[in-house]
C-alpha cells in the first residue's frame, strides 16, 4: 500500500514495521483485489470515487465516506477513479490496552466496540463526514500522519494522543444524534461482562456462568449483549479470543498450542480450525509474519 508500513501476505495485511498506530493515504485506480487485516483499519475518503465490496454487499464510495474494520473483516475495492483514501491503521493490542478505556465512552465506545457489529454489520461500520467535522478529521489524521519514521520508544504518547483526537472527532461525527439510543451500550452488564471474560479468556466460560456473576438471567444478558454489540455474549468472547491469539502469535514466543489454551481452546485442532476462520492463514503462517516484522524494525548494522 504505497509507502504505508503494511504488507499482504495471501489476502491479509499486517503492520511490519512495530507501529501501533499510523496514518497515510492510498491512491486506488481501478480495483485492489479483496483482502483482510489483522489490525483495526479506518478509511476516509478525500477524493474520488470507487465501490467497496465486502459481506455487506457493494457500497459506492465518494468523499466524506468513511469505512472502519475490525481485525478479521474483508473487504476489496473496484471501479475506482483516483480513490483517494486517508488510511488510519492500529493495532489490536492497542485497542485493548492503551484504548480500553472507550468502551466506557458512548460515542468512541459505539464507533470501535459495539457499532460495528451491531444490526448484523459483522465488524465494519460505515459512514459519512462533511463540512467542519470533514476538516477536522482530516486535520488530526494528518497530524498523526506527521509521526511517522519517529521512534515509538519516544512518541507512543503522541501517537495514542493524536489516535484519540481522531478516534473522537470521528465518534462525535458518526454517532447517533440521540444520546438515549446508546443506552444499551453502556448498560453495566456488558461492560462487566466484557471486562470479566476479557480478564479471564482461558476459562471455560458458560452463559449461565457468566450471567449468575453479573445478576442477571441469561436471556436478558443475550438481549443486552445483542442490542449493544450484535453478538451474544459467547459469540463475543470467539472474537477477543481470536484477536488476543493473533496478539499474541506474534508478540510472544509461546508455542502455539500454549497460546490456544491460554485463550480458552485447549484443543489444538479446534483453534487451528477457529483461527483459520478468522484469518485465513494458519496460526503458523500468522506467527512467521512476526519474523519478517522483526526484520523490518531491526536496527542496521554499524561497522566501527
Amino acid at each position: 500500500m504505497g509507502d504505508l508500513p503494511v504488507e499482504q501476505v495471501d489476502a491479509l495485511m499486517h503492520i511490519v514495521d512495530g507501529s501501533p498506530a499510523f496514518a497515510g493515504r492510498y491512491l486506488h485506480e481501478g480495483s485492489h483485489p479483496t483482502h483482510t487485516h489483522s489490525f483495526v483499519e479506518v478509511a476516509v475518503v478525500v477524493g474520488g470515487s470507487g465501490v467497496q465490496h465486502s459481506l455487506a454487499g457493494q457500497q459506492r464510495l465518494t468523499v466524506g465516506d468513511v469505512l472502519l474494520l475490525r481485525p478479521g473483516v474483508w473487504h476489496g475495492y473496484e471501479q475506482c477513479r483516483a480513490l483517494d483514501l486517508y488510511n488510519c491503521c492500529f493495532t489490536s493490542e492497542l485497542l485493548r490496552r492503551e484504548l480500553a478505556w472507550t468502551r466506557e465512552d458512548p460515542r468512541i465506545g459505539h464507533l470501535l466496540w459495539t457499532g460495528p457489529y451491531a444490526h448484523q454489520r459483522r465488524g465494519m461500520l460505515t459512514g459519512h463526514v462533511e463540512g467542519t467535522a470533514f476538516g477536522e478529521c482530516v486535520e488530526h489524521l494528518e497530524r498523526l500522519q506527521s509521526l511517522r519514521g519517529r521512534p515509538v520508544s519516544a512518541y507512543k504518547g503522541d501517537l495514542v494522543g493524536g489516535l484519540t483526537l481522531f478516534l473522537s472527532a470521528l465518534a462525535r461525527a458518526l454517532g447517533p444524534a440521540d444520546p438515549g439510543s446508546w443506552a444499551s451500550v453502556s448498560h453495566p452488564a456488558v461492560l462487566d461482562g466484557m471486562r470479566l471474560m476479557e480478564a479471564k479468556p482461558a476459562h471455560p466460560w458458560t452463559l449461565t456462568d457468566l450471567a449468575t456473576q453479573l445478576h442477571v438471567a441469561p436471556g436478558y444478558l443475550v438481549r443486552l449483549f445483542k442490542a449493544a454489540t450484535g453478538l451474544p455474549p459467547m459469540a463475543y468472547l470467539s472474537r477477543h479470543r481470536i484477536e488476543l491469539a493473533a496478539a499474541r502469535l506474534l508478540h510472544t514466543d509461546s508455542p502455539i498450542s500454549a497460546i490456544g489454551e491460554s485463550v480458552g481452546w485447549p484443543d489444538p485442532n479446534y483453534f487451528a480450525r477457529r483461527f483459520k476462520s478468522h484469518y485465513g492463514l494458519s496460526a503458523s503462517a500468522y506467527r512467521a509474519l512476526s519474523t519478517k516484522r522483526m526484520r523490518a524494525v531491526e536496527p542496521p548494522t554499524v561497522n566501527p
